[in-house]
């Protein structure tokens, strides 16, 4: 049998104002083709498969649509659960529907954990492996808080409960005497992040130990964009986000896994790579560097190119953008973001300026303000955990006051 890993689509995305669709579509169209061309027998998507709890219609119709299409290639096995940016009641509301269509939806915790197992079959209707299909774990789905407990009880707390809710469903799963296939959407000690990662246990756990993970034959894991293995082991891996989700990543091969599962053998694991569909570039200099690097630019892409601009100078430029746009207006490419930094000799400091609040999360305000302020480590966590119970809690009020499938629609698109 043979799997493919891959998580952290984030459909819907805006990325600095500009949508990610044609960039997605290309990718499932890719991906689609992908799945015949290498004879997959199940996809397994692990988190974030929205970029938000309310994707707007095409980032929905992105989503179904590529489960009916998958129906007339050889996979008939789709997983998907759900990651911290995904609502429980969005990829939910399709739950049952999409069932029919081989589709399995995991949106988060399950009351009753044995429905977090689910057997994988071949093509010839035989138990291949066995999936223990964990989601993100949100604090209040495992844990109950304690008054008078200090950051490092809750810290202990949450990891010791999400180490045991593994530790449940991989003991059900096991007794199929199956290979044995754990996901999860969470950060793992020694993860390398991006920026547009952010942190999903601020204040509580920063980061989940891999020794807490139970011994599966292979942890399929999202959250983090950069794909990697985790702790030098082979077999636990994040494949990564599909496509570049921040200029820092554009030095980052983009892949999706395949796992080769054979009872009573060693799993193969193999990376393919993802097509790069739109460049995002960086370019950085002084103004006379930046138009010869424009002159060099590789544009031969089937999309535009998006182009971040740093400028490096002493002196205040007033007309800028002006000059910029100039440089590029018989280019293919967009100038999403161009910055001055300028270099503070006297304290041997850089700061980036003209950064403005449409490039910024609630979380990334709330902690770029924490961080002008003198504090003690243990009141800045305090602080921390604080703002985390409040963002977590109204995402749940959010939640619970969105619309149902038929308020939202009075047909099912697909």
């Amino acid at each position: 049998m043979r799997i493919l890993h891959t998580s952290d689509w984030h459909l819907g995305q805006h990325f600095m104002g500009k949508s990610r669709e044609a960039e997605h579509r290309l990718f499932i169209q890719w991906l689609l083709k992908t799945v015949n061309d290498h004879q997959i027998d199940a996809v397994l998507i692990a988190g974030d498969i929205f970029d938000t709890g309310t994707p707007p219609s095409y980032a929905r119709k992105l989503y179904n649509r590529f489960i009916v299409n998958l129906q007339s290639t050889c996979c008939r096995q789709l997983i998907i659960v759900g990651g911290n940016h995904d609502s429980v009641a969005t990829l939910n509301e399709s739950r049952d529907l999409l069932a029919c269509l081989n589709a399995q939806v995991i949106g988060g915790v399950l009351e009753n954990t044995e429905d977090q197992v689910l057997v994988l079959k071949s093509n010839g209707d035989q138990p291949e492996a066995v999936v223990c299909a964990i989601p993100y774990i949100r604090p209040r789905d495992v844990l109950q808080s304690h008054a008078g407990d200090n950051e490092a009880d809750k810290q202990l707390a949450l990891q010791n409960a999400i180490a045991e809710h593994y530790k449940t469903v991989f003991d059900l799963a096991a007794k199929h005497a199956l290979p044995v296939i754990a996901t999860g959407h969470l950060t793992t000690v020694g993860g390398q992040l991006t920026e547009s990662v952010r942190e999903i246990y601020i204040g509580t756990l920063s980061a989940f130990p891999v020794s807490a993970f139970p011994v599966a034959d292979y942890i399929a894991l999202g959250h983090l964009h950069r794909a990697q293995t985790v702790a030098g082991q082979d077999h636990i891996r994040y494949s990564g986000s599909p496509i570049p989700l921040s200029f820092d990543e554009v030095s980052c091969q983009k892949q999706v896994v395949l796992v080769d599962v054979v009872k009573d053998k060693p799993l193969a694991i193999k990376e393919l790579a993802v097509p790069l569909f739109r460049p995002l570039k960086t370019i950085k200099g002084e103004l006379g560097s930046i138009e010869q690097q424009l002159k060099q630019l590789d544009t031969d892409s089937e999309l535009n190119t998006w182009l971040e601009i740093v400028i490096e100078t002493e002196s205040y430029v007033s007309d800028l953008q002006a000059q910029i746009d100039e440089l590029v207006s018989e280019l293919p490419v967009e100038v999403l973001r161009v910055r001055r930094i300028r270099e503070k000799t006297a304290a041997s400091l850089t700061r980036e300026e003209t950064e403005t609040l449409d490039e910024l999360d609630i979380t990334d305000v709330f902690l770029k303000r924490l961080s002008e302020e003198d504090m003690e480590p243990e009141a800045s966590s305090k602080l921390s955990s604080a703002f985390n119970e409040i963002l977590e809690s109204l995402n749940e009020e959010s939640e619970e006051s969105e619309p149902t499938a038929f308020e939202t629609s009075r047909e099912v698109t697909l």
